[in-house]
């Protein structure tokens, strides 16, 4: 699993008939500051995710990632490595706040 800052959507017009009515998201993967600890950076790095919970651009989500993400029970038939699993209300390091939806 990863966290991550929700970047845009994606739009497909053709695809497999199972992924239709799926919205799905480019989603940019965060990580502990190395150095200071005391924040998350992005990584440079993008995925496309199916979003199951109704994610917003800008938000922070916890994603899902290879087989595991086909086994939630809206996406245990769909051909995915990726899914929205959860919305981040903060990231706590260390005992140090370090997100918060809030701020």
């Amino acid at each position: 699993m990863f966290v991550g800052r929700v970047t845009g959507n994606l739009v497909a017009t053709q695809k497999v008939a199972s992924m239709t009515g799926h919205k799905l998201l480019m989603v940019e993967p965060y990580r502990v500051d190395e150095k200071s600890r005391d924040k998350l950076v992005p990584t440079g790095r993008s995925f496309v995710v199916v979003d199951t919970l109704g994610a917003g651009l800008g938000e922070m989500v916890l994603v899902c990632q290879g087989s595991s993400a086909r086994l939630t029970p809206e996406t245990e038939k769909l051909p995915i490595d990726a899914v929205v699993i959860g919305l981040v209300s903060s990231v706590d390091i260390e005992g140090k706040l370090i997100f918060s939806d809030r701020s």
